[in-house]
């Protein structure tokens, strides 16, 4: 199996100590978006690391779009300094933590589904619904799409380190039941 694994998307959290002025941010920060009869959080895009943020006057910041969980942090760190910017000062040291991670990758050979969803325990596979079956691990707790062609999408990681194991424990479980080769 080809290794190269592509983190697709990372989603962290953190909450900010205190309020937010969203009204304020989204009047002097660019690349905002707000309009709180339609939903009570601000949109908030960077173009570096790319990436788009939900602040939410409560101090809950939802973070995505970034490639990495260093990425994701240097995203918040910069939210943080540019919020200070207009005089919105965060008192507290944020705890980000990634929330989920999909990545995307590829087995290197044609998979069979059918013959996945008959052998392999916590598969769903509905073709006339949709091409991919979905495959569910507990440990790491992580769900694959997988499809026939061989590429497959991992989601619901924290680590990176879920997504490597559980891939590695995913193709040890299509080997077991012969559905790619060692």
């Amino acid at each position: 199996m080809e290794q190269d694994i592509k983190i697709e998307n990372v989603v962290a959290s953190t909450e900010f100590e205190g309020r937010i002025p969203l009204d304020r941010i989204a009047i002097e920060l660019e690349n905002t978006e707000y309009e709180p009869e339609q939903f009570p959080g601000l949109v908030y895009r960077l173009k570096e690391p790319k990436a788009a943020a939900l602040l939410f006057s409560s101090g809950k910041v939802v973070c995505t779009g970034t490639k990495s969980p260093e990425q994701a942090k240097e995203a918040v760190m910069k939210i943080i300094d540019e919020l200070e910017e207009t005089d919105v000062y965060i008192d507290n040291e944020p705890e980000i933590e990634v929330q989920n991670i999909v990545a995307s990758s590829n087995i290197g050979e044609n998979l069979n589904l059918n013959r996945i969803a008959f052998d392999l325990v916590g598969t769903e596979y509905e073709p006339e619904q949709f091409p991919g079956l979905v495959y569910s691990l507990d440990d790491p707790k992580v769900a694959f799409l997988l499809f026939s062609s061989g590429e497959i999408v991992c989601t619901g990681g924290r680590t990176v380190d879920d997504v490597e194991n559980g891939i590695e424990k995913l193709k040890g479980n299509l080997q077991e039941i012969d559905a790619i080769s060692g």
